[in-house]
């Protein structure tokens, strides 16, 4: 356990940040879900958008987010 003031604020930070992080990443990785079970048009971009939300908020990583939308957009075109 901190010791520090600063430190014991910044766990308790982090906790909050952690849980606003959560339902973001959840719809992200639900609408991947469908998209790659059924790949429409408004699926893909839906789970297209998703991704670039949770990498803008820097939840995933531009590597992950790019290879999500790779993976979904990969299945629409075959």
């Amino acid at each position: 356990m901190a010791n520090i003031k600063s430190a014991k604020k910044r766990i308790l930070v982090t906790e909050r940040q952690s849980e606003e992080n959560v339902p973001i990443k959840s719809r992200m990785k639900s609408a991947i879900k469908k998209a790659l079970a059924n790949p429409t048009e408004a699926t893909v971009n839906e789970a297209n958008r998703r991704i670039d939300k949770a990498a803008s908020k820097n939840i995933i990583t531009k590597n992950k987010a790019a290879r999500e939308k790779s993976r979904v957009n990969s299945k629409l075109n075959k």
